[in-house]
């Protein structure tokens, strides 16, 4: 199993070939230090599960990655550039993408308009007015991507309409849109039904192997399906990385979240 000692010396050795690079970044909110010393060293293609407990800094991480929360110390970089005090936008535009834990998709439109304008927001058109003509490149990536979260039957249903499961598959749909080259899910199988959560691992497992992801998720069993790498956070600090197989034998592991501790 790797510890935090070995991923610390990686992170070290100056960030070339990652897709995503954490030097020695803390987020303190007044006296509260919610993010102490992280250091994280992703690869390009990677799949890395991110896991703990409520509390344990998962989202704050997020937060800070994709610039909502600027660091209070340390560094970010996204392909060796470093980006740790580019707002939201300026990352997207790099080529970073994000779900989140609450919904954010537009319930009035339709599964098609809902990707449609995702690919328009982050294409060199997003500012023009001229309505989309058959044809669009822009509508037929649209479609591409529908298909790859299975959602194709249902492409001019309202999203008011979907299951919660086919809402978050679309959530999917539309963190693809513009080629993104590394994705963060926020809890994509929360709420989700077995028979959903199959279909999510599905989803996740197809992706195209260049991007790659972090994913949070309390459901063990969805992140180690999915993950190369596990990442385990206590109180705002890595606790134990190592291969999904190790992570889940471990007996430090198995007692603080497999026990009454975890969630």
């Amino acid at each position: 199993m790797t510890g935090t000692s070995t991923m610390t010396s990686n992170a070290a050795q100056g960030g070339v070939g990652y897709a995503l690079e954490l030097r020695n970044m803390s987020k303190k909110f007044g006296a509260l230090e919610a993010l102490g010393g992280i250091n994280l060293a992703v690869r390009p293609g990677e799949r890395r599960a991110v896991l703990g407990s409520n509390g344990a800094g998962k989202t704050t991480l997020f937060n800070c990655i994709t610039g909502d929360f600027p660091p209070t110390t340390g560094t970010i970089h996204f392909f060796g550039e470093d980006v740790t005090v580019f707002p939201a936008q300026e990352r997207i535009r790099r080529g970073l993408r994000r779900t989140y834990q609450i919904s954010l998709l537009f319930n009035g439109l339709t599964v098609m308009d809902n990707v449609y304008l995702a690919c328009r927001g982050v294409s060199r058109g997003r500012f023009s007015f001229i309505r989309p003509r058959r044809g669009d490149a822009l509508i037929q990536t649209a479609e591409e991507l529908i298909d790859t979260v299975n959602l194709t039957d249902v492409i001019q249903t309202p999203v008011s309409e979907l299951s919660y499961g086919q809402q978050r598959q679309l959530e999917i749909a539309m963190a693809l849109s513009g080629a993104p080259r590394f994705i963060l899910f926020d809890e994509p199988a929360a709420g989700l039904s077995p028979t959903e959560r199959t279909e999510l691992i599905n989803i996740l497992t197809g992706l195209p192997g260049h991007v790659g992801f972090i994913i949070i998720e309390h459901d063990m069993d969805v992140a180690l399906r999915v993950s190369d790498m596990v990442t385990m956070m206590h109180n705002g600090r890595i606790f134990k990385e190592g291969k999904p197989a190790e992570i889940e034998d471990d007996p430090e592991v198995q007692a603080l979240y497999l026990g009454d501790g975890h969630d």
